[in-house]
């Protein structure tokens, strides 16, 4: 038997979950939770085998509960089932380490597929969200560099060697190289110069005399 725990701080949503994982043999709703605080709480209580987890509630977002549920009890299958299909927040859902992302217009037979498919390891993403979720993936990654890699490179922006920085930076010479080399390796750049047209080109420092 596949226990669920409805989590929706709608009380008319989760009844209607609710109806349509009633009478199936393999399903059962073990609990229902209105907020993130109490999500955590029934998961704890009830250890359900999947929980169909709501984006935005008080007291916490879904993604901020998944990721406290998983901390406690890894071996919960947590599937969002939201209204909210934008990008960020399937990434968000699914970094924090959700099995599966629906969307509340997913039909009956859709719904009993995804827990099951959960409750059997695997991941389930409705179409739409799955095609964002590939081309997103498709871009290149976003580059970003510390706060200390940032002064360091526009230091060099400057034309200050190492050592010069290392002072004006109060840290040593060493340590301005390793930056160098982390700032190199996430740029994927070779020299100073590269560097510093890189980030300029990504955003990621201001012209000098800005």
């Amino acid at each position: 038997m596949i226990g669920v725990l409805l989590v929706d701080d709608h009380p008319v949503v989760r009844a209607g979950v609710r109806s349509l994982l009633d009478g199936e043999p393999d399903v059962t709703v073990v609990a229902e939770a209105a907020s993130a605080d109490e999500a955590v709480t029934a998961t704890r209580a009830h250890r359900p085998d999947v929980v169909l987890m709501d984006l935005r509630m008080p007291g916490g977002d879904g993604v901020s509960a998944t990721e406290r549920m998983l901390r406690e009890q890894p071996a919960v299958r947590v599937v969002v089932l939201t209204t909210y299909d934008t990008d960020a927040d399937i990434l968000r859902a699914v970094e924090a380490g959700a099995a599966g992302y629906l969307l509340k217009d997913a039909s009956r037979a859709d719904l009993l597929q995804a827990v099951r498919a959960a409750a059997r390891g695997e991941t389930v993403l409705a179409p739409a969200v799955a095609g964002r979720l590939v081309q997103r993936m498709r871009q290149p990654a976003a580059v970003s560099l510390s706060a200390r890699e940032r002064e360091v490179l526009r230091l060099v922006a400057r034309g200050l060697s190492n050592p010069d920085i290392g002072r004006q930076l109060h840290i040593s010479e060493a340590t301005v190289k390793t930056h160098l080399l982390r700032i190199f390796g996430k740029l994927d750049v070779s020299d100073r110069t590269a560097a510093v047209l890189a980030a300029m080109s990504a955003g990621l420092l201001e012209p000098p005399g800005t």
